[in-house]
């Protein structure tokens, strides 16, 4: 029977950590089937969705990522998931957006938003935020860049009046654009 695994991992970013990770799940007899990594200032992370049908892949699993942890300086964790996951949402359940804000950084920009699209029942698919200085000024820039998915009845004047007001509060623009 297919199991499916959610695995991440941090460490400082260096050649070879995704050929480490993959030779890891190569050797677990396991399947790559979902991925996104990224470089966080000099920390490398991903995160993982693997499957694999023997029936000791969870001790396999565990012990290579102990191995990996000792021998590479990886932070890894890695839990069982209950079924496959691609069945939890299924196609055509929900509308895509595309978010974005910017403005000079301040805290609470990602707790508003996020709340804003929490209390509309929109879950966060994809996200990408950063904080760079100001090419004339030096001043902290800030941008964020959100994939989600909405119900097919959201409420989107609600929705687009709210993050409008979030955006006034904070003096951050923040445009909304449902995909295609």
């Amino acid at each position: 029977m297919k199991q499916w695994f959610a695995l991440s991992a941090i460490g400082r970013d260096r050649p070879g950590i995704v050929a480490d990770l993959s030779e890891l799940i190569y050797e677990c007899d396991c399947n790559l089937e979902d991925s996104s990594m990224t470089v966080l200032g000099s920390e490398f992370a991903v995160l993982l969705l693997l499957s694999g049908q023997a029936a000791d892949i969870g001790e396999r699993l565990s012990a290579a990522c102990k191995r990996l942890e000792w021998e590479k300086r990886l932070t890894v964790f890695f839990r069982p998931l209950d079924n496959d996951p691609a069945s939890e949402h299924p196609p055509g359940a929900s509308v895509i957006y595309s978010l974005e804000a910017s403005g000079l950084d301040k805290a609470g920009i990602v707790a508003r938003v996020s709340r804003c699209l929490a209390e509309h029942d929109i879950t966060i698919r994809q996200m990408e935020t950063q904080s760079r200085p100001e090419a004339l000024s030096g001043s902290p820039f800030y941008t964020m860049r959100i994939e989600m998915a909405a119900p097919e009845d959201v409420d989107e004047a609600a929705l687009r009046e709210r993050l409008e007001s979030i955006g006034r509060e904070l003096y951050v623009d923040i445009s909304l654009q449902r995909d295609p």
